[in-house]
């Protein structure tokens, strides 16, 4: 946290140096997909040596999520076509308000500008021969997008599960659900909820994303309930 000089702010632990959550996912059969495209994205990509990226999808079309959007023009120099990029509807209007020089005709071509064709999510689709299962969520007011992708589900910034999401969580063997803090908060899982939603999933492990500064990696999750357990940058899970 800018400016803090809180224990896990100074903390010496690497999981509690936290940047914007997103994920990337490697399908069986090669396909390489990520899930929003943070400020971070950058720096995230170095670190991991993330090289090829077949498709972009969107959580929702917050600053945190959408703003590394310009360094997919690198992706596209590599692989040498645009990047498609899938959201529900507010959130692709948002990435091409956001970015709209990217997507402006009149904008001068060779400058480095992002090469992107976007798609609204209406239903389950196909990245490759991966099935993508959207999960409508709330982030506050908002209507977001969870997605689940086979028996591995993502849950980020989402304050409520509706009633006709929960049969879309079934049988899972990962779930990854956001959990900001304990004290309440209007768009975000406290871990109490995040917990009591984790149990009700029912998911063979769970991992808790997009936590803030009250929660210090080790001992928050020393007190969470057996196969619960802070997620950290560079966690990899392999999930059939």
């Amino acid at each position: 946290m800018i400016g803090c000089d809180c224990s896990t702010c100074r903390s010496t632990d690497p999981r509690d140096r936290r940047l914007r959550p997103s994920i990337f996912i490697q399908a069986d059969d090669g396909t390489a997909v990520l899930v929003d495209a943070g400020p971070d994205l950058r720096e995230q990509a170095l670190a991991h040596r993330i090289g090829r990226v077949d498709a972009i999808l969107f959580t929702h079309g917050h600053a945190d999520h959408i703003l590394g959007m310009d360094d997919i023009r690198r992706f596209n120099v590599m692989q040498r076509r645009p990047m498609p990029c899938y959201g529900d509807a507010r959130t692709i209007a948002d990435i091409r308000q956001t970015f709209a020089y990217a997507f402006n005709p009149a904008t001068q071509k060779g400058g480095g500008l992002p090469q992107i064709v976007t798609f609204i999510i209406h239903g389950p689709f196909c990245v490759g021969r991966q099935v993508v299962v959207p999960v409508p969520l709330f982030h506050g007011e908002r209507p977001i997008l969870g997605l689940r992708f086979g028996a591995f589900a993502y849950l980020t910034d989402c304050s409520r599960i509706p009633d006709s999401s929960w049969p879309l969580l079934e049988r899972l063997e990962v779930l990854v659900i956001d959990a900001l803090r304990d004290r309440p908060h209007p768009t975000h899982f406290t871990v109490a909820e995040a917990i009591d939603a984790s149990r009700r999933i029912a998911a063979r492990r769970t991992w808790f994303t997009h936590m803030c500064h009250d929660l210090p990696h080790a001992a928050t999750s020393a007190r969470l309930p057996d196969g619960m357990e802070l997620a950290y940058d560079g966690l990899v899970v392999e999930c059939s």
